[in-house]
């Protein structure tokens, strides 16, 4: 029986952009099934400490530039640093990725497209028809998804996504988390994947 892995994220995240092919790959290779939990993001940070980029004190702001540099240079991507539409109210993006998912579709396609259209073609992913067009592009039926996506029912999954992060010590975006135990950050991939390799069990803060 294939493992499951919960993957929390949210659009807008540079780093689940830089990660989301590599975990791709991951899926792939281990027969992985995804649970896709968007959540947003500055609710979390608040729960957990953490603060949105803006209050971050300048050095981390100029260090975070840094490593989107060396990461971009590392996976090969040519992408914007600064987009002319991020940041930008996720509710409407994210709530498609669960209006698909609750229909059935695979939103891998729709979420490779959208990650391209914030960073590197600079669309605003908060315009419902941007959305409907990347929806259909992905074979998709967009304006049904985008239209479901606003609804208070994708609301509440929402909301329950983010009160299953905090519940599974997730933190920020992305995380992957396998068995209980929480892999945050597309540079944790292959820690990720070496666990799958390995078979062990999960590493448990409570065990040290």
């Amino acid at each position: 029986m294939s493992q499951a892995v919960d993957y929390y994220f949210s659009l807008p995240s540079p780093w689940a952009y830089l990660g989301h092919g590599p975990f791709r790959e991951v899926v792939s290779d281990y027969d992985l099934k995804v649970n896709y939990k968007p959540v947003v993001l500055v609710e979390l940070f608040a729960e957990t400490g953490g603060l949105p980029l803006a209050k971050r004190h300048p050095a981390r702001q100029r260090y975070r530039m840094v490593e989107l540099q060396r990461w971009r240079a590392k996976r090969g991507l040519d992408f914007q640093l600064r987009p002319k539409h991020w940041p930008f109210n996720a509710r409407l993006a994210d709530g498609v990725v669960i209006a698909a998912c609750e229909a059935g579709h695979d939103p891998d396609v729709f979420l490779r497209r959208a990650y391209a259209a914030i960073w590197e073609a600079e669309l605003d992913l908060a315009d419902a028809a941007t959305l409907v067009r990347l929806a259909d592009q992905s074979g998709l039926p967009g304006g049904a998804l985008v239209e479901r996506a606003a609804s208070e029912a994708i609301g509440s999954i929402y909301e329950q996504n983010r009160h299953d992060a905090i519940a599974a010590d997730v933190f920020g975006s992305p995380a992957y988390v396998l068995n209980g135990e929480v892999f945050w950050g597309q540079d944790r991939i292959e820690l990720l994947a070496d666990a799958l390799k390995s078979g062990r069990g999960p590493f448990r803060w409570q065990d040290c």
